[in-house]
């Protein structure tokens, strides 16, 4: 059985044999010593890294390591909530930074991040907005299904790709927005988040 660890544009973590583009984390072990979920996070700091970095090797959800997640792309792991490393994404973070408007240190994006993806009772943080103004990049939920915006069409999100394509035009006006409102800024202020082949 695959493992609980692919991430989806809503943050929840699931399980499916398809295989991600891109590694991250919550900071810590979100595992027990059978390598169940047993948490969402441990702490404000949720990275987006690179699958491969510096011929580094590890058994995936090793006891007492942290969890490795998984997700399609840069835009599934921006929508859960997520940003990229300092470590091994360096000049994607400092774009990110850039496109924030401020360059502030990586635990002080963490905090602002942390209260714009979690509320206080540990649910997704969501929130309207109009769909003709949102950037390309973010995700909005119609008909509880996920969608990526992307120049003037939607992309329905699945585990294994982007698939259906919807006009923009077509969409309601007002739409539930899943990626967190610091990170539509950061897009909207020119982040081009890496994005699956399928779009």
């Amino acid at each position: 059985m695959p493992l609980q660890n692919r991430v989806d544009p809503f943050g929840v973590l699931f399980r499916t044999p398809a295989r991600g583009t891109m590694l991250g984390n919550r900071g810590g072990a979100l595992h027990n010593i059978h390598r169940e979920i047993v948490r969402s996070y441990t702490c404000p700091r949720w990275l987006i890294c690179l699958l491969e970095f510096k011929g580094r090797r590890r058994s995936v959800m090793s006891p007492g390591r942290y969890t490795e997640l998984f997700f399609l792309d840069e835009a599934v792991a921006l929508s859960a909530g997520h940003r990229p490393c300092a470590e091994c994404r360096r000049e994607r973070f400092n774009a990110f930074r850039r496109a924030w408007g401020e360059m502030l240190l990586a635990p002080e994006l963490d905090a602002v991040l942390h209260r714009a993806r979690i509320d206080h009772k540990g649910a997704k943080v969501i929130y309207q907005d109009k769909l003709a103004v949102l950037p390309d990049g973010c995700f909005v939920a119609i008909e509880d299904a996920a969608h990526l915006v992307w120049g003037d069409a939607l992309r329905l999100w699945t585990s294994e790709g982007y698939t259906r394509r919807i006009a923009r035009t077509a969409g309601p006006a007002l739409v539930t927005v899943l990626t967190p409102e610091p990170t539509v800024r950061c897009l909207r202020n020119g982040y081009h988040p890496q994005l699956h082949e399928s779009v």
